[in-house]
């Protein structure tokens, strides 16, 4: 056996140890689905109107510049053999560079949006967090697991509670 794999029967077997020994002195431990309350938790709609209102008039100039770029792209295809060569190329070049910059533009706009929705996320992970607390208090448990958990009675699974008290927080 090599070492990683020694390393992590240790690992594995202090973890049983010390859930089997937490569950024989009455350790009480509840779940939670945090993917579940970011999908209804009222203030994840808050943020996402916040955001799209925010980033609105950066969308509204992106599809305006691929309007644009569209209906040059449409003069090209339609007058393109009418056309002098000198005007044609001109049409060609600005429409490459068009292409170019809301290319550039759209990248700018999709990290930008990330970075928001991450900020946001972060801040509503901590509420979350404090909520997931103040149930658990509420309800005498002494560990409450986020992720890895296979199944629980729907006893110690405090998803709804934790949503409930976020609508309380609107």
């Amino acid at each position: 056996m090599n070492r990683q794999k020694k390393l992590l029967m240790l690992v594995l077997l202090a973890f049983l140890f010390a859930g089997n020994s937490a569950m024989a002195s009455g350790t009480k431990v509840a779940f939670v689905q945090v993917a579940k309350v970011l999908q209804v938790a009222p203030q994840v709609k808050r943020i996402k109107e916040r955001i799209r209102r925010e980033f609105a008039k950066r969308d509204s100039q992106l599809v305006a510049q691929q309007k644009k770029l569209n209906k040059l792209r449409a003069k090209l295809a339609r007058d393109g053999s009418i056309m002098s060569e000198s005007e044609k190329k001109r049409l060609e070049r600005d429409i490459l560079s068009r292409a170019r910059k809301l290319k550039d533009a759209q990248s700018e706009f999709q990290e930008d949006l990330s970075l928001r929705q991450n900020e946001e996320l972060a801040k509503l992970r901590k509420v979350i967090s404090e909520v997931v607390i103040k149930v658990a208090k509420r309800g005498g448990f002494d560990m409450v697991l986020e992720s890895g958990v296979v199944w629980t009675k729907d006893q110690y699974n405090i998803t709804d509670q934790v949503i409930q008290e976020l609508k309380k927080q609107r």
